[in-house]
């Protein structure tokens, strides 16, 4: 089942997918990770981060709307709670409410504990993760950095205040845009009859 699948089952958009991209016939992780904004990151590092994938700046507060759904390791966001500054003190840019649960949930060196993105509806795709992030309760610094921004800002206020308006047609243009990224061409890789295995 591919991501486009999976999506549309929990209520969100559905795109057309292009047959015949060619992808590579090992799978790496690490290169995974690699090409993902870190969740520390501020404004700059990820307009940088997307711009450097042809990717708007419109394109980075949309697809970072997939945080509707799906967990997190606390590792991902503790040093926000315990140790923003490197002098233990909290993210002032995170609800001080929103902090208190999370840390009766995660507590510093918790590895394993996994906490849900949008509390509350993490297996519906929805607008609610900008609602969230307008009340300075996302999860991610990468998240709270959404509001450092003129562009990005006036995207979550409208979509929050919109109840996602245009949001899931505007996550399917994202997700169109982010499969034309880093396609092979020539003999690189295989173009795969299924897609979860390798020819």
């Amino acid at each position: 089942m591919v991501t486009r699948d999976a999506i549309a089952m929990i209520y969100g958009p559905y795109w057309e997918v292009l047959t015949g991209r060619r992808d590579g016939s090992v799978s790496i992780g690490s290169e995974t990770f690699g090409n993902l904004p870190p969740p520390f990151a501020n404004i700059t590092l990820l307009k940088q981060n997307f711009a450097a994938k042809g990717l708007s700046v419109k394109d980075l507060v949309v697809l970072s709307g997939g945080h509707t759904i799906g967990t997190s390791h606390c590792s991902s966001f503790t040093n926000r709670l315990y140790n923003f500054t490197g002098k233990g003190i909290t993210d002032p840019s995170l609800n001080p409410n929103y902090a208190v649960q999370l840390k009766k949930k995660c507590k510093p060196t918790d590895t394993k504990t996994l906490v849900e993105m949008d509390p509350g509806s993490v297996r519906t795709f929805d607008e609610d993760y900008y609602t969230l992030v307008a009340k300075r309760r996302g999860l991610f610094q990468s998240d709270a950095a959404l509001l450092d921004d003129a562009e990005t800002k006036a995207y979550v206020k409208f979509q929050s205040a919109t109840h996602g308006k245009t949001f899931a047609a505007d996550f399917a243009n994202s997700m169109v845009k982010l499969g034309k990224i880093g396609v092979l061409t020539g003999k690189a890789g295989q173009i795969r009859k299924q897609c979860a295995f390798v020819n």
